[in-house]
């Protein structure tokens, strides 16, 4: 989405998003980066933990390598590693890319056996070219890799005299045998994702409780379960499209607001799950901006914004729904976004299913015992004062959904409370020339399992930040303000007492600015960007900061 005045200053320019108010000063310049971008600048870089790897016996393969042109899918076939067993102690995707030239920002995945392992996007170019790398812990997809699969990849793209980057990318796994204690940071190995907001926490819990048995990949809308589920638990890729407005889904404004992205219901959004028409799950999507986002692809040429590279599924706790789904029938689950207007598409929102069996039952019983949900509350009011259009938005769900199994180690019972809450304050002036985004998304989540030991509870609150602007200044000149917020306070407690806890802080912060209708040698472009990871608790912690000016890295700082 681009605004209409805007967009006709930035033809030939590699932007992806809408124009956003900004303040009038130049960004600071470090003495030691240049005074200006120039033609080149440093690999992207995230401040976001690497990959814990134990020193152990590992085999490594090549899942897929392909250069990417145009939206033709990269097909190829997977075969298990000789000289590790089939059983892994943990299993690290790591994808390396390069791309020169001119292009923008596109989205990919990565199917193995039709399950989802990696939803990616990708970074702006320099003319001279940039590397860059991407390592996701991927155990809980150890059912998939256990036999040969299909391998589906495409990151869609386009090439012609204008965008001639070619996106040249090589994925690889590696399979770790032994199963040491992993830390990295202070943090043992699977926290730091689960403690990051993906969903329920694997804090307390062993690295092969914390592996599903099966993993299912959702076919159109129905699904068919083990008979013996005794935990099912469904990941959602949510994002919104690339090119249109539902990728800027949190800047459309409802009638009578005259703004270029429109949706009746105003910004909200929420991405459900259904289980045969019951509503099952609800959560709070994750405000992903891409490199070439907020109309000013020098904020992130060198730090993208938090989970650019790395899109994280939303989680949902089907447990309560197990009875239902293990009559041996198959069962319609499907995934919606509300706030969507009737009839536009704009997300993609591919679903895999955990499942945790009983291996001492051929079919596990019990029922659904609450599944209670609040009307969706959801305002968007627009106000037209003497110099700027204004939509206030507020919103609010909350959903109880609890259900037992009997099984092999007695009855247990699951209950998943979760409450959503939104507000934001979109203001723009005549044309959108100037335009701004102050935003709040919270997603509270409590999950209780009593039976078998005393009553376990673990309770996510995860919060995302949105407060940023651009304007159109004299002679053209383009600026951007703009700081984002991924937080999650995780508390694991047993009968009552904490036995776990972690925060997450990942704060990114950027101010650049160019000149609009120009050629890029006479851009004049210059950014300043940072970000902040920290993440403590029970298991240690773990502090990295970064600092980019005209695309040079001037801090890489670590230490807790």
């Amino acid at each position: 989405m681009r605004s209409r005045i805007v967009m006709s200053m930035l033809a030939g320019v590699t932007l992806l998003a809408g124009t956003l108010l900004g303040a009038t000063a130049a960004p600071a310049r470090s003495a030691d980066a240049p005074a200006e971008f120039g033609t080149d600048w440093h690999d992207p870089v995230t401040a976001a933990p690497p990959i814990a790897k134990p020193a152990a016996t590992s085999c490594r393969i090549t899942l897929a390598e392909a250069q990417f042109r145009d939206f033709t899918p990269y097909k190829g076939a997977y075969t298990p590693p000789d000289g590790c067993g089939d059983r892994w102690s943990k299993v690290v995707l790591r994808l390396d890319g390069k791309v020169k030239g001119r292009q923008y920002d596109r989205l990919g995945y990565l199917h193995v056996g039709g399950v989802e392992v990696l939803r990616t996007s990708t970074p702006e170019p320099s003319p001279d070219g940039i590397e860059w790398s991407v390592e996701k812990d991927v155990t809980r997809y150890s059912d998939t890799f256990r036999q040969a699969q299909d391998v589906e990849m495409l990151i869609g793209n386009v090439v012609d005299d204008t965008y001639t980057g070619v996106i040249d990318v090589k994925v690889t796994l590696t399979f770790y045998r032994a199963d040491p204690v992993i830390h990295q940071g202070g943090f043992t190995v699977g926290q730091a994702n689960s403690e990051a907001g993906q969903g329920n926490s694997a804090i307390g819990r062993s690295l092969s409780a914390a592996v599903p048995d099966r993993v299912l990949p959702l076919t159109g809308t129905t699904l068919t379960t083990p008979r013996n589920s005794e935990r099912i638990v469904a990941e959602v890729y949510a994002t919104g499209s690339g090119g249109g407005c539902e990728e800027f889904w949190y800047l459309t404004a409802p009638d009578p607001a005259p703004y270029s992205c429109k949706a009746d219901k105003g910004p909200y959004r929420e991405v459900q799950i259904k289980v045969d028409g019951q509503l099952a799950g609800i959560a709070a999507p994750f405000p992903n901006v891409w490199t070439g986002g907020w109309s000013n692809p020098f904020l992130w040429y060198v730090v993208p914004a938090p989970r650019a590279f790395d899109v994280k599924p939303i989680e949902y706790d089907l447990t309560p729904f197990a009875a239902i789904l293990n009559d041996g029938r198959p069962h319609q689950v499907e995934v919606s976004v509300a706030g969507v207007p009737e009839g536009q598409a704009g997300w993609s929102a591919p679903v895999n299913v955990l499942v945790w069996q009983d291996e001492h039952r051929a079919h596990v019983t019990g029922g659904l015992t609450v599944d209670k949900a609040t009307d969706l509350a959801n305002s968007a009011t627009y106000t037209h004062g003497s110099d700027e259009h204004r939509v206030d938005a507020e919103a609010g769900h909350r959903l109880t959904v609890a259900g037992y199994v009997d099984t092999s180690h007695g009855r247990v019972t699951t209950t998943v409370r979760r409450t959503l809450a939104h507000t934001s304050a979109h203001r723009w002036t005549e044309g959108e020339t100037t335009d701004g985004l102050d935003a709040t998304w919270t997603d509270d989540e409590t999950v209780t399992v009593d039976g078998r030991g005393p009553a376990r509870t673990t309770h996510t609150h995860r919060t995302y930040t949105m407060d940023g602007a651009t304007t159109v200044g004299a002679g053209d000149r383009l600026r951007t303000t703009l700081t984002l917020g991924d937080r999650a306070a995780v508390v694991e407690t047993r009968d009552g007492r904490r036995t776990a806890w972690s925060r997450l802080d990942d704060t990114y912060t950027g101010d650049a600015s160019y000149t609009l209708n120009v050629p890029r040698d006479q851009r004049h472009a210059v950014g300043t960007t940072s970000e902040r990871y920290r993440l403590h608790g029970s298991g240690g912690c773990y502090d990295r900061s970064l600092t980019s000016v005209q695309g040079m890295l001037t801090e890489d700082r670590t230490g807790c």
